[in-house]
């Protein structure tokens, strides 16, 4: 079989491939979120995180000449961003939603100044697991070639679920994202939960972030990142704070990314940059479906300030 065999097969081969390798930024920084809402915080700033990951992640790699100490500067970039995000908002009279915007114009900021002396130097890049090996049809192998960070964020994915509903840290999150009250009632630290909470949320867009940079599209630039940051905040009401449903949440947003190069595979060229908006008009209608003025959205953390 050669490859013009595969026909209009070709077009669900690219959605799959390309599902998986755009829903993983999706992924992590949808888990990110979804374990900082649970503490009761919404966290706006992950656009400028996922941008300041980028740039620190393609940074490292350049500078060591590693593709995962670049993932780990990615992650600490996050952190560090999450950090102060948290503390800033445990201060009294403070709006979680201007922080995180105010957060998100700093990292995007700070990223497109640090980041200038990278866009032309070639970093190393993340390596990838081929599990289409056993065919011969080059769509086929492309689409099967899936980087590693996707079999981590599914794994992070269901460890999150069983955390949540089984051990005493999942319980210490749900209980300072239901009911601030009850959890200091219990004796709990709502703060420092809570910034904890929203450290290792923004550690994990950063990792997506650095993914984008130094996987897919695998360059530095400052247009790196449309807008997944904030998408992710409609992904994970969508997933209805569930972190198993943020991943089959990603890969469907992951598979309304792939569309518009699905149909310029197979030679569909006109009209076809339309479809780019396909992720868009998804959250646009995600957010519709979902809002309600007369009900409380199901499984929402009663501390969130959306749902009050």
């Amino acid at each position: 079989m050669n490859e013009t065999d595969l026909g209009l097969w070709a077009v669900p081969l690219a959605i799959l491939g390309g599902a998986i390798r755009v829903s993983t930024p999706f992924l992590f920084v949808s888990l990110g979120e979804c374990l900082t809402e649970r503490a009761g915080r919404i966290n706006l700033g992950l656009e400028g995180t996922l941008v300041f990951g980028a740039m620190s992640g393609y940074a490292v790699s350049y500078l060591s000449g590693s593709a995962w100490v670049g993932i780990l500067a990615g992650a600490l970039a996050g952190a560090l961003f999450g950090l102060i995000h948290g503390i800033l908002c445990s201060l009294p009279r403070v709006n979680d939603i201007a922080i995180g915007i105010a957060m998100m114009l700093l990292g995007m900021g700070l990223a497109f100044f640090f980041g200038k002396g990278f866009i032309q130097p070639v970093a190393p890049g993340l390596p990838s697991i081929e599990l289409g090996r056993w065919s011969d049809v080059p769509q086929v192998r492309a689409a099967l070639k899936i980087n590693v960070l996707f079999f981590i964020g599914a794994g992070l994915a269901f460890a999150m679920w069983w955390m949540f509903r089984t051990t005493r840290l999942g319980l210490i999150i749900r209980t300072v994202g239901d009911s601030a009250d009850a959890a200091r009632a219990m004796g709990l630290n709502v703060t420092l939960a809570r910034v904890l909470a929203t450290a290792a949320g923004d550690a994990l867009a950063g990792i997506g972030g650095a993914y984008l940079s130094l996987y897919y599209p695998g360059s530095w630039n400052e247009g790196i990142s449309s807008g997944q940051g904030l998408m992710a905040v409609a992904l994970v009401i969508f997933a209805r704070w569930n972190p198993l449903g943020c991943f089959w949440a990603a890969l469907l947003f992951g598979g309304a990314g792939a569309l518009g190069p699905a149909l310029q595979s197979v030679g569909i060229n006109q009209g076809y940059y339309l479809f780019y908006a396909a992720p868009y008009v998804f959250t646009l209608g995600l957010l519709f479906v979902t809002s309600s003025p007369t009900r409380v959205m199901a499984g929402a953390p009663g501390e969130l300030s959306i749902t009050k």
